[in-house]
């Protein structure tokens, strides 16, 4: 039940509207970095081999088999040790997502303050339209001349002064995937520290299973 708990949180995390909202859009032929799903796949992967591996381990609890706790024993070390790789890959990546996505946005946001009108701008427009509504921020915090001409199309449901007062880009994107991250390093801990304790449960039914089989 746990081991679908935490695929149940990973699968919420993939298909979660904020982020899926902002994740899919394109500009210009490039789709918005997606590395923010490379740890959340890592944690469904756990999370559904988990649920499988837990099957043999307690299949071999039940028949009392060395074999088998042996073989659960070794399965839950790799998986650990991929799941430290991820976490330590994790770690060292963790501003790569908001900085991205940043890049993301001041691209977009450049295109579609140009005073030349063009299908690129258009598409700019539409994806800083989501982005805003997303976050409920519009714009940078600026009030220059180029962005009041476009305000109305990027931020559709504010006027102009709602789009001076709320708060500016990028806080509100480096808050979101703040969030979720800590969600996705809460996630991580809680199975590292499950796999720790199966792992000397693990042994310790193995050895009392060993010293209580008879010798002949």
């Amino acid at each position: 039940i746990f081991w679908g708990v935490i695929l149940g949180v990973a699968l919420w995390l993939r298909h979660d509207n904020q982020t899926s909202s902002l994740l899919m859009q394109q500009f210009e032929g490039q789709q918005a970095p997606n590395t923010f799903y490379t740890s959340v796949y890592i944690l469904i992967a756990v999370g559904a081999v988990m649920m499988i591996v837990g099957f043999l381990g307690c299949y071999g609890a039940i028949q009392e088999s060395q074999c088998l706790l042996g073989t659960f024993f070794f399965l839950l070390v790799c998986l650990f040790a991929c799941e430290v790789a991820a976490g330590i890959w994790g770690f060292s990546n963790r501003d790569t997502i908001s900085k991205e996505m940043i890049n993301f946005y001041d691209a977009a946001y450049i295109k579609s303050v140009d005073v030349v009108d063009s299908s690129s701008k258009t598409a700019a427009i539409k994806v800083l339209e989501v982005f805003h509504e997303t976050l409920d921020c519009c714009g940078k915090g600026d009030d220059s001349p180029l962005f009041k001409q476009v305000a109305g199309a990027l931020c559709p449901k504010k006027t102009q002064d709602d789009c001076l007062r709320v708060g500016p880009y990028p806080l509100p994107l480096k808050d979101l995937f703040s969030e979720k991250l800590c969600l996705i390093g809460l996630a991580a801990l809680v199975v590292a520290v499950i796999m720790i304790f199966e792992m000397i449960f693990t042994m310790v039914l193995c050895c009392a299973i060993r010293n209580a089989t008879p010798v002949y």
